[in-house]
């Protein structure tokens, strides 16, 4: 993965805030992402999509829950980028309201909408 490119990907607010929940939180759905950013399940599930094309997250799914996490490809570089973003911003908004409102869903069957 190329710098560039990689920081493309991460430009987007929402894809960043994706992001960090993921560096802090491990392996997410989508539906305790949009439950912590409060963004459409439509826009969460494009923007997931952007980032496992691009080579910065991998999903897996189990029944019809998609669930993501940071590629285990992710070159160290571009690991240490997000730790450390992860770091400088996790006191600020909108990223502490992400960590309040995010809530583990027990499984997967507590995922009805």
């Amino acid at each position: 993965m190329e710098p560039d490119t990689f920081f493309k990907q991460i430009g987007d607010q929402t894809r960043l805030r994706c992001l960090i929940l993921l560096v802090t939180r491990g392996e997410l759905c989508v539906r305790e992402l949009v439950d912590a950013i409060r963004v459409s399940q439509p826009k969460i599930s494009r923007h997931l999509a952007l980032l496992r094309d691009g080579g910065v997250v991998d999903a897996r799914r189990q029944g019809q829950w998609i669930f993501y996490r940071l590629s285990d490809c992710l070159p160290a570089w571009a690991q240490t980028v997000l730790e450390s973003v992860e770091r400088g911003v996790k006191m600020s908004n909108p990223y502490v309201g992400d960590a309040k409102r995010f809530r583990r869903l027990a499984e997967p069957s507590d995922l009805v909408a």
